[in-house]
């Protein structure tokens, strides 16, 4: 059973899960929004979420693979099942390729072409252009490499629409195929979780990169400095903010309609309110007995609870009044449970 888990540990399960989670909710949009929740929902919610438990997880595994020279020298990293020496780098890789194929094929022979593309690209980008090549070489390397990390509603709405194919007329139309989900909500989810990765792991970053020095991983506050990383936080935190103006618009609501103030006003509170403790972070206070920044430990933590959040307004809102109701009851139980988070850290 020790070993099974070990396996298991190389996808790095929690990760995966929370970015499952942005997918599910996806799908549920999709749905939601265009009246069809049915058996077919529950169906591909599970295509969704096994498929991209394969895909990420392959592609973690591949990371832990790559890494296994700095995992063992960095804290946080020296427990993983390569570091302790429960798993052999050659099996890990096999491994982590073995996922990544069966998830992609998953999704094309149960989904369509779309699906299977960006749950593709995803493996692709987070491997080669983040682990392999950004991740040891520039400060924007989480910036970049974030584009992984935000594809899972973008998969979630191509299984959800289910007729997508990719076009084999012409280069242009193959690409247009691809981008053209049928709406623009899918791709206001991704911008959501792009704008909000870098603020989100710098946050933490601010008090962990002299791990990163370490081992040689250019950490943005490690080699500009912390004035320049929440200046950068400050402008995506900005971002986030006029993005949730977008939401109405992308859901092709009415301005009149209870739904568009709804939906815009809470967006634009919560931005707010997470702007707020980006721009209230103080590189200059003791560190607590955890060694972290207070201030900056505040931010990471609120950055999870917004990102939970904006997605379940954003089912809430397809759910009409009975979402409604259960949204104000879901973000009064997140908003004061200071200690109850997860981490969608891309590492």
């Amino acid at each position: 059973m020790g070993v099974v888990y070990s396996y298991f540990e190389l996808t790095k399960p929690r990760v995966v899960v929370l970015l499952q989670i942005t997918a599910l909710c996806s799908v549920l949009v999709h749905d939601l929004h265009n009246n069809s929740v049915d058996i077919g929902t529950v169906n591909s919610m599970g295509i969704v979420f096994v498929g991209g438990y394969l895909t990420a997880g392959g592609a973690n595994a591949v990371n832990m693979w790559y890494d296994r020279d700095i995992d063992p020298i960095m804290k946080r990293t020296a427990l993983r099942p390569i570091s302790r020496g429960d798993i052999s780098p050659a099996k890990a890789i096999y491994f982590g390729i073995s996922l990544c194929v069966v998830g992609t094929v998953w999704f094309l022979v149960l989904s369509n072409e779309v699906a299977a593309f960006w749950a593709l690209f995803s493996i692709l980008f987070y491997v080669f252009v983040y682990s392999f090549w950004l991740k040891r070489s520039t400060v924007q390397n989480i910036v970049i490499g974030g584009l992984a990390g935000s594809t899972p509603p973008l998969i979630g709405w191509a299984v959800a629409e289910s007729n997508l194919s990719i076009s084999r007329d012409s280069i242009f139309s193959a690409l247009q195929s691809l981008f053209d989900l049928g709406s623009w909500i899918p791709w206001t989810m991704f911008l959501l979780i792009f704008l909000w990765t870098p603020p989100h792991f710098w946050a933490l970053a601010l008090f962990r990169s002299k791990e990163y020095e370490k081992v040689g991983v250019p950490m943005l506050p490690g080699v500009k400095g912390p004035e320049r990383t929440i200046l950068e936080m400050k402008v995506y935190s900005i971002l986030l903010v006029l993005l949730s103006l977008i939401y109405p618009i992308s859901y092709g609501l009415e301005n009149t309609s209870e739904e568009f103030y709804f939906l815009g006003g809470f967006a634009f509170l919560f931005s707010i309110l997470y702007a707020r403790t980006v721009w209230g972070i103080n590189f200059n206070e003791d560190l607590d007995e955890r060694g972290a920044i207070p201030s900056a430990l505040h931010s990471f933590l609120f950055s999870m609870k917004y990102l939970a959040i904006i997605f379940f307004l954003l089912v809430a809102i397809s759910a009409e009044t009975v979402g409604m109701i259960l949204f104000f009851v879901a973000i009064s139980i997140m908003y004061f449970n200071e200690n109850g988070y997860l981490s969608f850290e891309n590492e």
